[in-house]
């Protein structure tokens, strides 16, 4: 069956880099477009980052953008997430989703457009 397995949360100080891995199993990883959400205490779960089936394509929230990069390897059936610069409103459970379906920038936005999710890996930011 899919399992999506994130890994790599960690407890950071502002201004400091981590990457967070998800580790797909169960599809055929390199015809679905993957993303990241995240959800903050007392937060609704929000949008982070999308990447297309072959990578070329990639979608951004707007509390991110130019501080993580997503990426992936169709090779090893792994998504990635670069963050840098991270500040405390960052903490958050991070969330990895699969969507069969292209990188189109209405569909990646909605939660409801993906077809799997993990369980999610833990963030905190220290001020």
């Amino acid at each position: 069956q899919v399992q999506l397995v994130e890994s790599g949360g960690a407890l950071v100080q502002a201004g400091d880099s981590l990457r967070v891995s998800c580790a797909a199993s169960g599809f055929t990883f390199s015809l679905y477009t993957m993303g990241w959400f995240r959800q903050g205490p007392g937060k609704e779960r929000e949008f982070v980052a999308a990447i297309g089936d072959d990578g070329s394509i990639t979608h951004y929230g707007d509390a991110v953008k130019g501080r993580f990069a997503i990426s992936r390897d169709n090779t090893k059936n792994m998504v990635y997430l670069q963050m840098n610069s991270l500040k405390p409103e960052d903490t958050a459970d991070y969330y990895c989703a699969a969507r069969r379906g292209p990188a189109n920038r209405r569909a990646v936005f909605d939660q409801s457009r993906y077809d799997d999710w993990g369980q999610g890996t833990v963030v905190t930011v220290s001020s």
